[in-house]
């Protein structure tokens, strides 16, 4: 009896890890980011490849336990009825909204993952292939270091000249600027003994010290966390942002000021119980944990301002409380 009891606490305790993480996207810019989703062979597409995102919406997908990819913003995009077009920066080249298996074009800022089989994940947000975009990530309901990443300055705005883009919209870096073995990491440079940071480099890393700024960048610029499900943020901290940094982060086990279970303070979630809005595959969402994917509409914009400096506080995700109120529940059980 004893051994079936333990047997199932230890299913209760490792469950969040087998059933892998949530990705929640945001975009807080003042214009519609069009993110690409592109898994690493052997990792299985998620629900998407390519979607829209408009302003102040949110997006979740479901990606299984070993899953690992990369993940980034498309700007400037045009595409007709049918799906097809091209984006101005971070163009996947499919010419439709999915990509489907093909990569950003650089310049683009990337955030990549490896989630963990029951052990860490591994994250990071790169400035290797350019810039084009702000973007941050922050894991919620996970154990371990869960720092939060990104570069939520606009590097556009800072580009030198040699590495801005034709019309401005992106950094490019010093290896697509110039091709250079030394700024590329390659040929007698392709080892981290020989290749050093840049002065371009060294300026990515200046605006944006938690980001990868050329390849060997790995000991200030990897993060892990174990069990937890992450947001990824497009431009965390707009203009209109700015001054609210002290606000409390979305979370998947909050519950808002109309006190629904699940919901946010800085989130009006609508549902339909017939279904998504034609033609957007979104679907109604309860939160920023839940398994699918959808999209919520955000409203007050205050609390993602506080992600940049990494400094916003953290809370349990809905399965972690669930575990933790069965072990109790379990424990009261055998000691009573």
């Amino acid at each position: 009896m004893d051994n079936l009891i333990l047997s199932f606490l230890l299913i209760l305790v490792t469950s969040k890890g087998v059933s892998g993480a949530t990705f929640t996207f945001v975009n807080r810019c003042d214009y519609t980011v069009w993110p690409g989703i592109l898994a690493n062979a052997n990792s299985p597409r998620l629900d998407s490849t390519g979607f829209e995102l408009p302003r102040q919406t949110a997006r979740t997908f479901q990606a299984p336990t070993g899953w690992s990819g990369r993940f980034w913003g498309r700007t400037g995009c045009t595409f007709d009825g049918s799906g097809s077009g091209s984006c101005q920066t971070g163009d996947c080249g499919s010419g439709t909204v999915e990509c489907n298996g093909a990569g950003a074009a650089p310049p683009a800022t990337l955030a990549e993952f490896t989630l963990g089989t029951g052990g860490q994940d591994f994250y990071d947000v790169s400035l290797v292939d350019g810039y084009n975009l702000p973007v941050f990530v922050e894991g919620t309901g996970g154990s371990g270091q869960c720092a939060s990443t990104g570069c939520s300055t606009d590097l556009n705005l800072q580009c030198p000249t040699e590495l801005r883009s034709e019309d401005g919209s992106a950094c490019k870096s010093a290896c697509e600027a110039f091709g250079s073995p030394e700024y590329c990491c390659s040929g007698a440079y392709g080892s981290p003994s020989t290749c050093r940071p840049s002065v371009y480099s060294e300026m990515f890393k200046a605006a944006c010290p938690k980001s990868y700024s050329y390849a060997y960048d790995d000991a200030t610029s990897t993060f892990t966390c174990t069990g937890a499900d992450y947001t990824v943020t497009f431009c965390p901290s707009s203009p209109s942002q700015k001054s609210s940094r002290d606000s409390t982060p979305m979370t998947g086990g909050a519950t808002s000021q109309d006190g629904v279970a699940g919901a946010d303070p800085g989130f009006t979630y609508s549902g339909s119980t017939a279904g998504s809005v034609p033609g957007t595959g979104s679907v109604p969402v309860t939160g920023s944990g839940g398994s699918g994917s959808g999209e919520a509409m955000l409203t007050d914009g205050s609390w993602l301002a506080g992600l940049a400096m990494g400094d916003s506080p953290r809370a349990l995700c809905p399965s972690t409380l669930m575990t933790l109120s069965t072990l109790f529940f379990i424990l009261s059980y055998l000691f009573l």
